[in-house]
């Protein structure tokens, strides 16, 4: 399968984007009341610095979401370890390329991209954040700005690169 990087590096942005609306306008003011920060004790933070480790990591995010949102990844992995798949020969190969022919754009859209982020931020990072949150003696409201970024940052996130990848 071919990946489009180009992509793949814009949708490493929607962590940030995301961020700025959500930690901003819309959730600001409770999510630094929640944090115990203040405007003043925000100042002097290396934005590069933040911003660059935030684009890297979510290069990571970008890169696992296709292995959980595109479907045909699953069958490419199983086959990629056969003998001669690599080399674009070999009956796997064969198999693989007729399987993407038939069924290669099955649930390669936005609607179901964004389904599966809302899935892997409700059953993934929203249990990891509240056990966080927990023995952090984090209110609730904390997990629920935090789970619901997430939840909308994955799903557009796994939106885009389940349609366009």
């Amino acid at each position: 399968m071919e990946m489009n990087y180009l992509i793949l590096f814009l949708v490493a942005l929607v962590p940030m984007i995301t961020g700025f609306i959500w930690y901003g306008p819309i959730f600001g003011n409770a999510w630094m009341k929640q944090m115990g920060f203040t405007k003043e004790s925000l100042k002097g933070t290396n934005m590069v610095k933040t911003l660059i480790i935030s684009y890297i990591l979510g290069l990571f995010i970008a890169f696992a979401l296709v292995q959980m949102v595109i479907h045909q990844m699953g069958v490419f992995s199983t086959l990629a370890g056969d003998p001669g798949f690599n080399e674009q020969t070999g009956e796997a190969f064969t198999y693989f390329q007729d399987f993407l022919t038939n069924y290669g754009d099955r649930f390669r859209t936005f609607q179901h991209g964004a389904f599966h982020g809302v899935l892997y931020g409700f059953f993934l990072v929203m249990p990891i954040l509240t056990v966080q949150a927990l023995f952090e003696k984090k209110s609730f409201k904390y997990i629920a700005i935090n789970a619901g970024y997430w939840m909308v940052t994955l799903a557009i996130m796994g939106g885009i690169v389940c349609q366009w990848l």
